[in-house]
C-alpha cells in the first residue's frame, strides 16, 4: 500500500479497491444509469411534445421499472396536462413528469404502515426487495447501524446471490457497521443462504 493510499484509509476508512472489486464495479456500470439520465436523454431526442414523445416516454418508464400501469397512467395524465397548458417544449414537461411521479407514489403509499414491527419473542426478519439501484443495500446498512445503536442484535443475510457485487456490497456494509453477514458464493442458492441466516 502506498503512502497516499494509507493516508486515504486513515481519513476515510476506505480500503483501496482490489482488482476483484473493480470487476464488480464494471459489472454494475450498466445498472448505474439513473432515471434522471434516461429522462434527460429522452428530452434531448425530442424538439416537441408529440405522440412519438409519449410513446418513447412510456417505453422509458417501463424500462426503468416504473411499472406498466403507472407508465400508462402517467403518460395519459401528461397528455391531458400538455393539452390544457398547450405545452410544446419537452423541457417544460420534465418538471411535471417528476411531480406527477412523486404525487402518484406518495398517494399510493399514504395509508400504508411503514413502521418496522418486531416479534415479541425470537428473531424479527425484514426482507428488502426492489429494483436494482433503488438503494436497498444502503438502506439495509444504515438500518443495521441504527438497530445496533439501539442495542439490538443484528444479522445481515446476503440472499441476492445473482447480481454481480451484491454479496460484497452487503459484506462491506456489515464490516462498516460491525454486523455479521451470512453469505455464500456468487450464484449460490438464495434460499439456502436465508435458511442459514
Amino acid at each position: 500500500m502506498g503512502l497516499f493510499d494509507a493516508i486515504k484509509k486513515v481519513f476515510t476508512g476506505d480500503e483501496p479497491e482490489t482488482p476483484e472489486e473493480n470487476k464488480y464495479d464494471e459489472g454494475l456500470e450498466k445498472s448505474r444509469s439513473s432515471f434522471g439520465e434516461k429522462l434527460n436523454a429522452l428530452f434531448a431526442n425530442f424538439r416537441s411534445v408529440d405522440e412519438d414523445f409519449f410513446d418513447n416516454l412510456e417505453e422509458m418508464l417501463i424500462e426503468s421499472d416504473v411499472g406498466f400501469e403507472t407508465a400508462v397512467k402517467l403518460s395519459d395524465d401528461l397528455r391531458e396536462e400538455v393539452k390544457l397548458k398547450n405545452a410544446k417544449d419537452p423541457k417544460a414537461v420534465s418538471r411535471v413528469i417528476v411531480e406527477k411521479l412523486v404525487d402518484m407514489y406518495g398517494d399510493a403509499g399514504k395509508d400504508e404502515d411503514n413502521a418496522l414491527h418486531f416479534a415479541e419473542s425470537g428473531p424479527s426478519v425484514f426482507l428488502f426487495v426492489g429494483v436494482n439501484g433503488a438503494g436497498k443495500t444502503t438502506t439495509v446498512g444504515k438500518l443495521a447501524h441504527q438497530l445496533k445503536e439501539e442495542g439490538k442484535r443484528v444479522l445481515l443475510v446476503a440472499a441476492d446471490t445473482f447480481r454481480a457485487g451484491a454479496i460484497q456490497q452487503l459484506q462491506e456494509w456489515g464490516r462498516r457497521v460491525d454486523v455479521p453477514v451470512v453469505a455464500t458464493k456468487e450464484g449460490g442458492d438464495p434460499a439456502a443462504v436465508v435458511f442459514d441466516g
